[in-house]
C-alpha cells in the first residue's frame, strides 16, 4: 500500500490553551496509539490533503523532528462542524507482525452485458472491511463485473483477498445487475432471436 509523508513535531502540552494555539497556527494536533505509550505531535493542515482529502486509502509515514519515524494508519479523525476544517486526528502505528484493520476500496472491472441491455449497475460494497498484516494490505480490491448479465451479482467470495481476512459474510453482494423497466433479458433476446431465424426457415422451405 502507498504511504504518504506526514512531517510534525512532539508535543509538550497537551492542553486546551497549546491546542487551541495550534490550530489558530495552522497545525493539527494529533495522537499516535499503538506502541508503548501515546506519542502527541502536530502537523500543518496541508499535510493531511492527500491523505484525508481522497477516495483512495494510504497509510502514512509520520517523521518528528527529532528524527524518528513511524509507519501508521488513519484511525479517527474529527472536523469542525461549521468550517470543516480538520480539529484532531488519531492515528495507529505499524507493526510488520501484526495484524491492522481497514477498510479497503473496490474497483470495478469491464463493463456489464446487463447494463448495455438497459439494466441497472448497483455498487454497495464501495469498500471492504478487512484484517490482515500490513504487507499484505493493497491499494484497492477488483471485482470484476464484465460478465454480469440481468440478476448476476459478485460476490466477496469471488474477490481475491490478497492475503487478507474479509470481515464480511461470504455472500455479501459486491456489485449485481437489477432489472429496470426498460430492460431486456439477455437470455429472452437470444431464444427469440433463434425462434425468428427457425419461421424464416421453415417459410423458406413453405416456399420451395
Amino acid at each position: 500500500m502507498k504511504s504518504i509523508s506526514i512531517k510534525g513535531s512532539k508535543r509538550e502540552s497537551v492542553g486546551k490553551v497549546s491546542t487551541k494555539a495550534l490550530r489558530n497556527a495552522g497545525k493539527v494536533p494529533c495522537v499516535l496509539y499503538g506502541g508503548k505509550q501515546a506519542l502527541h505531535f502536530s502537523a500543518n493542515e496541508l499535510a493531511f490533503k492527500k491523505l484525508v482529502y481522497t477516495p483512495n486509502v494510504y497509510t502514512a509515514t509520520i517523521e518528528l523532528e527529532s528524527g524518528e519515524k513511524f509507519n501508521a494508519i488513519l484511525q479517527d479523525i474529527q472536523f469542525h462542524p461549521v468550517s470543516d476544517k480538520i480539529l484532531h486526528i488519531d492515528f495507529y502505528q505499524l507493526f510488520s507482525d501484526k495484524e491492522v484493520t481497514m477498510n479497503i476500496p473496490v474497483h470495478l472491472i469491464g463493463n456489464a452485458p446487463g447494463v448495455l441491455n438497459g439494466g441497472s449497475l448497483r455498487f454497495p460494497k464501495r469498500k471492504l472491511r478487512v484484517k490482515g498484516l500490513p504487507d499484505n494490505l493493497p491499494d484497492f480490491f477488483n471485482a470484476d463485473i464484465s460478465t454480469l448479465k440481468i440478476g448476476d451479482k459478485v460476490l466477496i467470495e469471488e474477490i481475491e483477498s490478497h492475503g487478507c481476512t474479509f470481515l464480511h459474510p461470504e455472500n455479501t453482494v459486491v456489485a449485481q445487475v437489477r432489472m429496470s423497466r426498460n430492460a431486456s433479458d439477455d437470455e429472452t433476446e437470444e431464444e427469440e432471436g433463434t425462434e425468428e431465424g427457425t419461421e424464416e426457415s421453415t417459410e423458406a422451405t413453405a416456399a420451395e
